[in-house]
C-alpha cells in the first residue's frame, strides 16, 4: 500500500497509487483523490480511468489535473479550486508527490491562504523541499 503523506488536515499527498489505494483512501476520510499524473509516462502505471473508477465505487470523488513538469496557472487554479470545494480531506497524486504539493503550495501562497515559511514547513513535514518554489 501506498503511504499517503499528510500536507494539512485539508490535503495529503502520495507517489503515485494503485487502484487497491483508493479504499485505504476512503477508509482514512479522503473525499476527494486529484491526479496530477498525466497518463502514459510509465508503462507500469495505471490509467487514470481505472483510478476514477475505482474512486467513484468507493464513494469518493476524482478529478485529473494532469501537470507536466511544473503547473501552469490554470492547473493551479484547478487545483485550488478543486481542494476548496471539497467537503472533507483531499489526496493529490503523482510520481513522487511532488508537483501535486508544488501545485497546490503555488496556489496557497497565490491565494495567500499559508505564508512562505509556513508552507515550506509544511513541505519539509511531508518529506518535500519547497523553498524553491513559493517565493
Amino acid at each position: 500500500m501506498t503511504q499517503f503523506r499528510r500536507v494539512t488536515d485539508q490535503f495529503s499527498v502520495s507517489p503515485q497509487i494503485a487502484v487497491g489505494d483508493v479504499a485505504q483512501a476512503a477508509t482514512e476520510g479522503f473525499v476527494l483523490i486529484i491526479n496530477n499524473r498525466p497518463d502514459g509516462e510509465d508503462p507500469a502505471q495505471p490509467d487514470g480511468a481505472e483510478i476514477e473508477a475505482a474512486a467513484r465505487a468507493a464513494g469518493l470523488d476524482y478529478v485529473a489535473i494532469p501537470v507536466r513538469g511544473g503547473p501552469d496557472a490554470a492547473q493551479v487554479l484547478a487545483q485550488r479550486q478543486a481542494v476548496e470545494a471539497a467537503d472533507g480531506p483531499v489526496l493529490a497524486y503523482c510520481r513522487s508527490g511532488t508537483r501535486s504539493i508544488v501545485t497546490w503550495a503555488i496556489g496557497q501562497a497565490q491565494a495567500g491562504n499559508v505564508d512562505r515559511q509556513t508552507l515550506i514547513s509544511l513541505g519539509a513535514e511531508a518529506g518535500y523541499d519547497l523553498s524553491g518554489v513559493v517565493g
